[in-house]
């Protein structure tokens, strides 16, 4: 983990346990991260930090792939909404067409 403080994704982690909402992350897990991210590898509780990381990532992949689960179902709705929503159009203005054809065609008898 010594390496890992030292990489620029230990900075961008920083950033995020800083600038984290209290829905996103505890108090007291974010006082565990911002006291690992400031100390050696050899602090205690490290092994503590990485479950809670691996934790965490569990946790925004599995919300990942419901709200791309969801987008997904969105769009399939949508498209089916716009097909339609294209057929009806399609079909009043042919019976609009066929009206004004009908009319044209009694006001000229």
């Amino acid at each position: 983990a010594g390496g890992f403080l030292q990489t620029p994704s230990a900075s961008v982690l920083s950033k995020f346990v800083n600038s984290a909402s209290d829905d996103d992350l505890s108090v007291g897990d974010r006082q565990a991260l911002a006291s690992f991210l400031s100390s050696s590898s050899d602090a205690p509780g490290t092994g503590e930090i990485v479950g809670i990381l691996e934790q965490m990532k569990e946790t925004m992949e599995k919300d990942l792939a419901e709200a791309t689960q969801q987008e997904e179902a969105a769009i399939e709705a949508f498209d089916g909404l716009t097909a339609a929503k294209t057929k009806e159009i399609q079909a009043l203005t042919e019976s609009i067409d066929t009206k004004q054809s009908q009319l044209g065609e009694g006001g000229e008898e």
